[in-house]
């Protein structure tokens, strides 16, 4: 039995056949999902707009939040901080 499957996303009412491992579908799924909200509220925000235009729109939102949620998970400031305590008090003991 393989590991792989094939499906089929529908983002932004286009059909993207897809052969991802069976563990992830929940999750291939789930970001479609999103990617279709996001969309969607684009459009309706945005009735002009085509959807070429509203596309890179969402790709850069969902860029700028991955960006802000890696400078969150960052923890390069507190081991430093770490570091330097931890060098006072082997110099005070």
């Amino acid at each position: 039995m393989s590991d792989k499957i094939r499906i089929n996303l529908e983002i932004g009412q286009k059909h993207y056949p897809l052969t991802i491992n069976r563990e992830d579908e929940e999750k291939v799924r789930k970001a479609a999902h999103r990617v279709n909200i996001r969309l969607n509220a684009y459009r309706s925000h945005y009735t002009e707009l085509t959807m070429d235009n509203i596309m890179p729109m969402v790709a850069y939102q969902f860029s700028l939040e991955l960006l802000e949620a890696e400078t969150k998970n960052d923890t390069g400031p507190y081991i430093n901080k770490i570091e330097e305590l931890n060098t006072l008090l082997e110099d005070n003991l």
